[in-house]
């Protein structure tokens, strides 16, 4: 198929990525650019109107680097109207302008992988859409299995039945988490990146989670009841007074890697709720962490159709990446 030159009856708007803008999706730095929806910012790319460091690009999901030319070809079009009804348009601006930050990496007809923002519930429990009336459930914060229908159609998916999250991660985790639109995949492997407090060390973590460790906060049980857990750590970064570790899960029980990094002495940076033991209290947290240091960088699975393994990483996000890269700079010298 021959691709289309830019037209010069077209404004063609130029940027030069800068070092906040680098790792950031390409579709995401459009809307900021051009103050734009991310429909538009899609149909830009789609029509052939995007240019990255001299070659056309065509991949929505492609994350731009310090220092890379972006032209845009962008030709603004009225949207056209539709008839609704007053309160389906109340219910429409309900959602936030969601897709900030959430990036598609994958989809076909039986399963999608996203990349979660932290700050973004993955999707709303039981126990809470219970205690709320069907009415009342519009107005709580939409959670990414809320905004991803929406997501999905701008990208120009059918959507045919329910999305389905195979697993969760916590509201202020990042990273990778799989969504099945049939049935579900099978060998799931996640592994997150963890920035904790103290020095973690390689090793296996067993334990049994039960819901209340004898303060209202889950933790491990002392007589073998509960739900089996384990986790795998493997050290990536000695930095002194905090590691960067590897945490592979075996199971995947609710706040597994948060609590049993804990446990060892080394919770996670920016960590509130398990940071101390039972009736303690905190642990001492001089990493200035907004929020805690936990990203799902890795998720590889077999595909319930073909069986062919599959494996997607996402990069650090920005918060995280800076925080890593101040801890590196303010690590001890080795004595020689």
């Amino acid at each position: 198929m021959r691709v289309p030159r830019f037209s010069r009856k077209m404004p063609i708007r130029t940027f030069i990525i800068n070092r906040r803008q680098a790792g950031q999706p390409l579709v995401v730095v459009m809307q900021a650019q051009l103050h734009i929806s991310q429909a538009e910012a899609l149909r830009c790319v789609r029509e052939h109107g995007v240019r990255l460091a001299g070659n056309l690009c065509t991949d929505v999901d492609r994350r731009v680097r310090s220092g890379q030319r972006l032209h845009i070809k962008y030709d603004p079009k009225p949207a056209a109207k539709k008839k609704s009804r007053p309160e389906q348009h109340a219910e429409s601006v309900k959602l936030p302008p969601a897709p900030q930050g959430i990036v598609v990496r994958h989809i076909d007809k039986h399963v999608v992988v996203v990349e979660k923002p932290a700050g973004l519930t993955t999707v709303r429990h039981a126990e809470e859409a219970a205690e709320f009336g069907r009415r009342a459930r519009r107005y709580l914060p939409a959670t990414l299995a809320d905004l991803l229908p929406a997501v999905l159609r701008a990208r120009g998916a059918r959507l045919t039945g329910r999305i389905r999250a195979v697993h969760r991660l916590d509201k202020e985790t990042s990273g990778l988490v799989l969504f099945a639109l049939t049935f579900r995949a099978h060998a799931l492997d996640r592994r997150y990146l963890a920035l904790v407090r103290g020095h973690a060390r390689d090793e296996r973590i067993e334990s049994y989670l039960v819901r209340d460790r004898g303060d209202g906060r889950r933790g491990s049980g002392s007589s073998g009841a509960g739900q089996h857990a384990v986790t795998h750590v493997r050290v990536v970064d000695d930095l002194g007074e905090s590691t960067l570790v590897e945490c592979r899960l075996e199971t995947g029980r609710t706040h597994q890697v948060r609590i049993h990094l804990a446990e060892q002495g080394t919770p996670l940076c920016g960590e509130r709720i398990y940071d101390r033991p039972v009736h303690g209290r905190p642990l001492a947290d001089t990493s200035r962490a907004e929020r805690p240091m936990l990203h799902a960088a890795t998720l590889a699975f077999d595909h319930p159709a073909t069986g062919q393994r599959m494996e997607w990483e996402a990069p650090l996000p920005q918060d995280m990446y800076r925080m890593l890269q101040r801890l590196r700079s303010q690590r001890p010298k080795s004595r020689s």
